[in-house]
């Protein structure tokens, strides 16, 4: 099978926009834009993503044991774009810490995790973590379609 191929009926399913972040072993906030992120399970609350061993991040993130997820709203796109390395940073990005690990601020849903596992899946890692604290906001969330940034139409 051709790999465009695969990559583009994979991008015929529209997914959210989340922002995996950690602090590294010098204490530097990192992030990456990911949307190959999902719920687990309720009992307990566990999360997955998958990271491409050639991310910048990879690194890092099998050398932690807790990371953040940002669920970005479609006002945060911009911050998608530049962890995606698709802007050049053009502003101090609105990290906040809880209990010490970094989330970005006014997101739609933050959760901080610890990493219970990680399993080799063909050239990507899957991360399964459990959530120890989340915090919920309203508004609409900016989602991925087709290689394009979409929004919710509001009726």
């Amino acid at each position: 099978m051709d790999e465009r191929a695969f990559r583009d009926a994979m991008g015929k399913f529209t997914t959210g926009i989340t922002i995996v972040s950690l602090k590294d072993k010098s204490g530097n906030r990192l992030g990456m834009t990911v949307n190959a992120f999902m719920s687990i399970s309720l009992q307990p609350q566990l999360i997955a993503i998958s990271i491409g061993e050639n991310a910048s991040m990879h690194p890092q993130l099998l050398e932690t044991n807790t990371l953040g997820i940002s669920i970005l709203s479609e006002e945060q796109k911009d911050i998608s774009m530049i962890f995606s390395k698709q802007k050049e940073k053009d502003r101090e990005i609105p990290f906040i810490d809880i209990d010490g690990t970094p989330v970005i601020e006014d997101s739609l849903a933050t959760l901080t995790c610890t990493v219970k596992k990680s399993i080799k899946a063909g050239d990507h890692t899957i991360f399964i973590a459990e959530v120890d604290h989340l915090n919920v906001n309203e508004g609409n969330p900016i989602l991925y379609f087709g290689g394009n940034y979409r929004t919710i139409e509001k009726e």
